[in-house]
């Protein structure tokens, strides 16, 4: 591997943890405001990826998609627990705790996008700065990899947060078959993902807003930087 590429897993693994990390501390987050203060008294109420690691997860599958294993690049952290018995409304409040962690990934997207417009703005009176065009892949790359981590746990497939709020509509027989999916879930996910590549339209979708929000208007419209 060159240079570039080096600094390029780089930044796209240190954009990962800190992503897995704050979708982590959403969870606990929104855990805590509904009334079950679990995964804050663990500790889990944190950006420090100490607290949230997960050895395969979080080291392992994305170091290995970034190394050259071929796949989009997602991952995840250890599960933030919590106490249905502390919770305000047993039935609605787990859905809620479950979108936080997706929730986050979107406003860090939205936040990403804006990012890099605020520097592809500044190329336009500063082209000399030479530090702009990196910060801007900094910016797209952060907000495309939380895109794809907000579809990649949207999907109803335990243990990722989108099976929650399937089987919020779900009756209990339903809620039944689709925990008992939960030992294979991530084996499935994983295939639908990079075999399946069931991921790969909407994630289109939402790279190509990513880049008309970050740089419509600006020089660097129409121009791809990764």
């Amino acid at each position: 591997m060159d240079e570039i590429n080096v600094i390029a897993i780089v930044i796209q693994y240190a954009v990962l943890l800190f992503s897995l990390c704050a979708h982590e501390a959403a969870h606990a987050a929104m855990a805590n405001r509904c009334g079950d203060p679990s995964a804050r008294l663990m500790g889990r109420l944190t950006l420090n990826p100490l607290r949230h690691i997960d050895p395969i997860g979080t080291v392992v599958l994305p170091l290995l998609m970034l190394s050259g294993a071929g796949g989009m690049l997602f991952g995840w952290a250890k599960p933030v627990p919590f106490n249905p018995r502390n919770l305000r409304h047993l039935r609605r409040d787990p859905v809620f705790i479950a979108l936080a962690g997706p929730g986050a990934h979107l406003l860090l997207v939205i936040g990403g996008a804006l990012m890099a417009r605020i520097f592809a703005v500044m190329t336009g009176f500063m082209p000399d700065v030479t530090v702009l065009p990196m910060l801007i892949v900094v910016f797209i790359y952060f907000a495309s990899i939380n895109a794809m981590l907000m579809l990649f746990n949207l999907l109803p497939v335990p243990p990722l947060d989108g099976h929650h709020v399937l089987g919020y509509f779900l009756p209990p027989g339903g809620q039944r078959a689709l925990e008992q999916i939960g030992p294979m879930g991530i084996f499935i996910v994983i295939i639908l993902v990079n075999s399946a590549r069931i991921l790969d339209g909407p994630s289109a979708l939402i790279h190509a807003g990513i880049h008309y929000l970050a740089f419509y208007g600006t020089p660097l419209f129409g121009i791809r930087l990764l």
